[in-house]
């Protein structure tokens, strides 16, 4: 980050009040340790700087605007009431014209919620332990898990939340399971995740990005020599949190982490690839589980884990021989790299030599093998697919891939800046002539409103009338959320012709558009108007 530094404010999310009876005060009060390390950083760096706390994410803008800083440093984990929405604090930094270090809010968001990053890491081929995604109310059917033990923990939150060692371990199905599952739903009023607990190792492995390259900068392990025969060898919430507890003072990490040569190499590996799978960015922390035969599993990834002194982070990084001001200045230059104001190298990026200029062209094309990651990763993403459709999506994906129309699928990627930021995927309807459904669509969440899914879609109804096709038909929710889909199908030129209702739940119908298709598709080229 060479000539002048720039100024920064220094974000965190100010701890709740103890009175105010929320859950897990220690972990949130934890923050406060990474804003003084970071500050004093700064300090050290002679970079202007400035402090500011916000409670929820409507504080962000007028904290953000107080100051003329270009680069947020992001330390704010959650909120007291709705924590989740710290995930769109990058989204709304950036929004204002700064740069913001950590992940992006995208990366945020799926690496939240545990199930949906699970789908998204098998989808890319890595090793997951086997889970199931326990909704308030319900319970793991027979059959759904192999034999256990497993592990029961909250879907959506971080820092140990919810994982204790006297409750959270459950030998087999039955009541038991059903009870932690049942703790789950009512602390913490969202689905439970069972995962079948690898009860080996447990590995930390400490990512950074330097110069748009991704580092492993060290394998840590956690030791737990000193817990007694059959007391579950976890880091759950007193091992992180609790300073008095028997698990606080007994979990220490080892630097690095003893391991064979090749296991080594192939667990720096699968952290890369998870990096990857999830589009992390600046620093994070993968944790890992081996088995018994040294296989490893990627349990959790942790973009912006905890980088106080006393962290596992801080330490692999001495432990790597990076100071932690180089830690944050680096933290600084990945911000300004990606800051809403074209430097020079993200001009260099986009293929442009100066400030302002069009923006991209949208080119739609036949997907390709390489797209396949990019557009599962987006697909999580929005949000808008449930994890067993993400995973169908995939079996859809694989099979247009691999065969190509001749298999009843065709898939087409929308380009842009030279990676895939949409796709859809279409194909003939059975038993019927000349009608095609229209199975998938979507666009990459930071790549939406430039115009990408109309384009797709009116290629894939070019592509439908090339082929014989009369009528495209779509299928889609009755629910509000689903608003803004049915709008964009609407402007397409789609309109309801039939109903199911309470087919996707009680109060979810589904809702059959259709569009016909051979008179006007040679021509529809370009965006429908």
């Amino acid at each position: 980050m060479p000539g002048k530094p720039p100024s920064a404010i220094v974000l965190y999310n100010a701890p709740a009040e103890a009175a105010a009876g929320g859950y897990a005060l220690e972990s949130e009060a934890g923050v406060l340790a990474e804003v003084e390390a970071v500050a004093a950083a700064l300090k050290k760096l002679r970079v202007p700087h400035r402090i500011a706390g916000v409670r929820c994410l409507g504080d962000v803008p007028a904290a953000v605007l107080a100051g003329d800083e270009r680069v947020v440093f992001n330390l704010v984990e959650g909120f007291d009431r709705r924590s989740e929405e710290a995930n769109w604090v990058p989204a709304a930094c950036r929004a204002l014209g700064r740069g913001v270090t950590g992940n992006g809010s995208e990366c945020l968001a799926i690496a939240l919620d545990k199930w949906r990053s699970k789908v998204l890491l098998q989808a890319a081929g890595l090793p997951v332990p086997a889970a199931v995604r326990v909704a308030p109310g319900g319970r793991v059917r027979r059959g759904e898990l192999p034999p256990g033990p497993y592990i029961v923990k909250p879907a959506s939150a971080d820092a140990s939340e919810g994982i204790h060692a006297d409750r959270s371990i459950v030998a087999r199905a039955g009541a038991a399971l059903d009870r932690a599952v049942s703790a789950i739903h009512r602390q913490f009023a969202q689905a439970a995740l069972v995962e079948q607990f690898i009860a080996g190792r447990e590995l930390n492995v400490s990512l950074l990005e330097q110069d748009g390259e991704v580092r492993v900068v060290a394998i840590a392990e956690i030791d737990f020599s000193a817990f007694a025969p059959g007391k579950p060898r976890i880091v759950d919430y007193a091992a992180k949190w609790l300073a008095g507890s028997f698990e606080y003072h007994n979990t220490p990490r080892v630097l690095p982490a003893p391991l064979d040569r090749r296991t080594a190499a192939r667990v720096a590996e699968l952290a890369v690839a998870a990096w990857e799978a999830l589009g992390c960015a600046d620093y994070v922390r993968v944790d890992f589980r081996l088995d018994e035969a040294h296989r490893p599993f990627v349990i959790e990834v942790n973009p912006n884990p905890d980088i106080a002194p006393d962290a596992g982070f801080a330490a692999a990084l001495a432990h790597a021989g990076i100071r932690y001001e180089q830690f944050v200045r680096n933290s600084l230059a990945n911000a300004l790299a990606q800051c809403p104001a074209p430097t020079r190298r993200r001009a260099r990026r986009e293929g442009r030599g100066e400030r302002g200029g069009k923006s991209p062209a949208v080119a739609v094309r036949p997907t390709r093998p390489g797209d396949r990651d990019e557009v599962l990763r987006f697909l999580v993403a929005t949000g808008a697919f449930l994890p067993g459709e993400v995973a169908i999506a995939a079996e859809v994906l694989d099979d247009a891939l691999a065969k190509g129309s001749r298999g009843g699928y065709e898939s087409l990627t929308a380009e842009l800046d030279g990676r895939a930021a949409g796709w859809v995927c279409f194909g003939p309807t059975a038993c019927t002539v000349g009608t095609f459904d229209v199975y998938w669509i979507a666009v990459a969440p930071d790549a939406q409103r430039r115009g990408i899914g109309a384009a797709l879609l009116a290629r894939a109804e070019q592509r439908i009338a090339e082929q014989g096709g009369r009528l495209a038909v779509v299928e889609t929710s009755s629910r509000p959320r689903y608003d803004p889909t049915r709008e964009f199908y609407r402007r397409a030129g789609y309109r309801e012709a039939a109903r199911v209702a309470a087919f996707y739940a009680p109060d979810d119908d589904k809702i059959i558009c259709t569009k016909p298709i051979a008179a006007r598709a040679p021509a529809a080229a370009g965006p429908p108007r």
